[in-house]
C-alpha cells in the first residue's frame, strides 16, 4: 500500500486585501496531523490566530485549526 502525498497550501489576506503565501508543504492525505504541523510551523514563525478561515471540506484542516487556533471562525466553502 502506498501513502498518498498531497500539497498543503496556506494563504492569508491582510486587511487591505493583499494575498500572502504563508506555507506550502507536502502532507499525507490532508490529514489532521499534516495540517497541524503546517499550522504549528506558521504559528512558530509568528502567525497570530486568524479572524476567519475559509476552505473546502478537507476535514483534517478543520480539526487541526480548532486545535491550534480555537478562536478562529471557520467557513467551509461549497465545492
Amino acid at each position: 500500500m502506498t501513502t498518498a502525498i498531497c500539497v498543503l497550501v496556506l494563504m492569508g489576506v491582510n486587511e487591505k486585501g493583499k494575498k500572502h503565501l504563508i506555507a506550502i508543504e507536502d502532507g499525507t492525505r490532508e490529514s489532521t496531523q499534516s495540517w497541524r504541523e503546517v499550522l504549528l510551523n506558521a504559528k512558530s514563525r509568528g502567525l497570530k490566530a486568524p479572524k476567519l478561515a475559509t476552505g473546502d471540506g478537507a476535514l483534517g484542516f478543520w480539526a487541526a485549526l480548532s486545535e491550534v487556533f480555537p478562536s478562529t471562525t471557520s467557513e467551509v466553502l461549497d465545492a
